[in-house]
């Protein structure tokens, strides 16, 4: 067994000062350095560097980082020709090797910036089945993160196998490294005929869809369906406990308690929308109904920092006021995702405390400014989060990350593998 001694902690709950933390997979005991008793363990100490648990993407798409850089014709007038235009045109021509080397890649950075679970959304249009077992292999075997991964069903692919891929993967993988949702597009690219299929091979599944990204999501449902997304997908029995409804800019207050009695959760993009130019997601509004909220990245950024902070002022913009959203807010947001991933591996995640598995980072930091249990969190979303690149990162007590640098061996060869994959995608998508 190890011990982390003479470091700073905080979990987003609790704070020490100087402490220490001995683990293996799993913490087994937490304490003040003054109590620290040693039993031979392998000693690693922190010179008060500060301890935080890995962070969560909720909601991503991994096969975007093969998008870097990649000049197509691009004058898009709104948000289905941005999907017209790049990322439809990306995503068809994405196979099974495609997508295993673009979780080598995109899941390399994710553990640079210290995000240890992400929660993918995954399309490849030119193979669908086995796609999501290709991202696991990347994911889990070789990168070492907690994966929750799905197969975003539409229309524009074979449905029969986008229902398949989800419903297969789904049931064959249960760990507390691994596990399955039901993915779906977003209702603008699914069919009546589609969700009845989806209806019937789901379960109790939970599913993973995008909701009023953009206006023309709202408006496509009203004209052809004469109803709301949300009441649309609830007719047909879709929304199961612990589903993503991601986005939500235009999603109304009526089909909000919707999502609430089907307990299930919000996933914020905010910089996404942002770029996208499709509007400011109102998180006061979800908070204020007591649905429960996560932040994703949408695929744009490997930096949940940087996430957590744009939420927070983007909400401050949309609102026209700095108290419509505080850092408590987004500390509970921070927990919910903690707490979700955890009840989907089956795992005590998100807290440096006995039986918790040891997900956790190290980054330095000197405060110049007293820093204790009541104001820690400002000190790491405002002093921190703005420069964010931890030092080290441990998942299940494995380094992964050593000095910011990769550890294995073999995920840097097989990152170095992977820019070949990124030009033979690039090369189909100009054909």
């Amino acid at each position: 067994m190890r011990a982390l001694v003479n470091v700073r902690i905080y979990d987003y709950q609790n704070y020490i000062e100087n402490g220490f933390v001995i683990f293996d997979e799993k913490i087994i005991e937490v304490g003040e350095m003054k109590n620290f008793v040693n039993k031979g363990y392998e000693l690693i100490d922190m010179k008060g560097k500060l301890l935080l648990p890995g962070f969560v993407c909720a909601h991503a798409h991994i096969y975007s980082i093969f998008a870097r850089g990649l000049a197509l014709p691009f004058n898009p007038h709104n948000f289905q020709e941005i999907l017209d235009q790049m990322w439809w045109k990306l995503d068809s021509k994405i196979d099974n090797k495609i997508s295993y080397y673009s979780g080598i890649a995109a899941g390399s950075e994710f553990i640079l910036n210290g995000v240890t679970s992400v929660i993918d959304h995954h399309a490849s249009g030119t193979e669908i089945v086995g796609s999501l077992t290709a991202l696991k292999k990347a994911l889990v075997n070789t990168v070492g993160m907690r994966s929750i991964l799905c197969f975003e069903s539409s229309d524009r692919f074979n449905i029969d196998d986008c229902i398949k891929e989800n419903a297969s993967f789904a049931k064959k993988n249960h760990t507390n490294f691994v596990s399955g949702l039901f993915g779906m597009h977003a209702q603008m690219s699914l069919s009546d005929q589609s969700l009845k299929k989806i209806s019937r091979k789901l379960g109790d599944t939970p599913i993973h869809i995008h909701v009023a990204e953009s206006d023309m999501d709202v408006k496509d449902c009203l004209e052809k369906h004469h109803t709301t997304i949300i009441e649309r997908l609830d007719k047909y029995g879709l929304i199961n406990p612990d589903s993503l409804i991601v986005h939500g800019v235009y999603i109304s207050e009526k089909e909000l308690e919707i999502v609430k009695d089907r307990k299930a959760y919000m996933v914020v993009n905010t910089t996404s929308n942002m770029n996208n130019a499709v509007g400011i997601t109102d998180i006061r509004k979800f908070i204020d109904m007591n649905v429960p909220v996560m932040i994703g990245n949408d695929g744009l950024s490997s930096s949940m920092a940087i996430e957590y902070q744009n939420a927070l002022y983007l909400t401050h913009l949309k609102n026209e006021s700095p108290t419509a959203l505080n850092i408590g807010d987004i500390l509970k947001m921070i927990n919910t995702a903690y707490d979700y991933v955890g009840k989907r591996l089956d795992i005590k995640v998100g807290k440096v405390k006995k039986d918790y598995v040891s997900d956790f980072l190290i980054v330095p930091y000197t405060p110049f400014t007293e820093m204790n249990e009541n104001n820690a969190f400002g000190h790491v979303f405002y002093g921190l989060y703005p420069n964010f690149r931890p030092e080290d990162v441990y998942i299940n007590g494995k380094r992964v990350v050593r000095n910011g640098a990769l550890v294995s061996k073999k995920l840097k060869q097989e990152l170095n593998i992977a820019k070949q994959y990124s030009e033979e995608l690039w090369k189909r998508v100009k054909e």
